[in-house]
């Protein structure tokens, strides 16, 4: 009989360990899900490349997608291209010019199957290197749960809860996990929230008191853009996935405009992404500056096995 109690008790223990690993796989896949869908939604904003015709705003627009459809009607067009061009150009000199970013910023995510909150550590070096590190929640313990760091060709991460590991991957890696080619230039413009692939667009505008929306066609995406007239801030921006098949859809809105040297920085977004199913990011800012040294750095711990 007292056999049998210690066994018993013996299995219940094992099942209390197991449950934890479970929960703390839970949480750092999150994390892990988290730095790519960062990515991937910065990406969302500006994968529009070079269009070979200029489509009309009212067939841009489609009612695929989970949130509120905006309806346009076109106006005349006089002189379109040079319009265009000229709104293109003034969003252009916007362009954060940079030599060092750092930057802390609260996560909140809402996905089909977990809600949780991160905080995400940013350090970027301009066309050199870039460090973000993951701080979340793991059984009520807060804990740093991911280390991941981008060069121009190439990429460390780290995973300090659960398995941990370093794994080095080249920088195709970050394409296959989002699904959107970009280089390392690209990518340090995306998180500072510098816009790419805009100047060269054939685009439709909608032209109004106070703001412009205009609408680019690229190889992966028919995108709409709100800009505000007064200094050619990007309020709003919506995605469409040129595949029917796949059906992805992308809102984001960017508020709370702040002074980040010469330039004005959109320390809010809130990102709505959907495909099978309804994902939604809150990006809040909590620290940002520029040019000043790296204030997160990246030591991989020695002891971790190699992926």
């Amino acid at each position: 009989m007292e056999s049998k109690i210690k066994n018993q008790g013996s299995k219940n223990q094992r099942s209390k360990m197991a449950l934890v690993v479970i929960n703390i796989f839970k949480g750092i896949n999150s994390q892990l899900r988290i730095c790519s869908l960062l990515l991937v939604a910065c990406s969302f904003f500006f994968a529009c490349k070079t269009v070979k015709k200029v489509e009309q705003i009212q067939e841009a627009i489609t009612k695929k997608d989970t949130a509120q459809v905006v309806v346009i009607k076109e106006t005349p067009v006089v002189d379109s291209a040079a319009i265009v061009a000229d709104i293109m150009s003034k969003v252009a000199k916007n362009k954060i010019d940079f030599t060092t970013f750092n930057a802390k910023i609260k996560v909140d995510y809402e996905g089909a199957e977990k809600n949780d909150n991160y905080t995400v550590y940013l350090s970027m070096k301009k066309d050199s290197v870039i460090i973000i590190r993951v701080k979340g929640s793991f059984l009520g313990i807060s804990a740093e749960g991911l280390q991941l760091k981008i060069n121009k060709d190439s990429l460390i991460l780290v995973r300090k809860v659960g398995e941990k590991y370093v794994m080095n991957r080249s920088i195709s890696y970050l394409q296959e996990v989002t699904e959107i080619p970009f280089d390392f230039a690209t990518l340090q413009d995306m998180l500072i929230g510098n816009p790419v692939f805009m100047s060269n667009n054939l685009i439709s505008y909608k032209n109004s008191n106070t703001q412009l929306l205009v609408v680019m066609v690229g190889e992966l995406f028919k995108h709409l853009i709100n800009l505000d007239k007064t200094d050619n801030r990007v309020l709003y921006s919506k995605l469409y996935d040129v595949d029917v098949q796949r059906n992805r859809t992308c809102d984001i809105t960017f508020s709370n405009y702040q002074p980040l040297g010469n330039y004005l920085f959109a320390a809010n977004r809130k990102i709505s992404m959907a495909e099978k199913s309804k994902l939604d990011i809150s990006l809040d800012f909590k620290e940002f500056t520029l040019n000043d040294p790296l204030k997160y750095n990246f030591d991989p711990p020695k002891n971790y096995k190699r992926k």
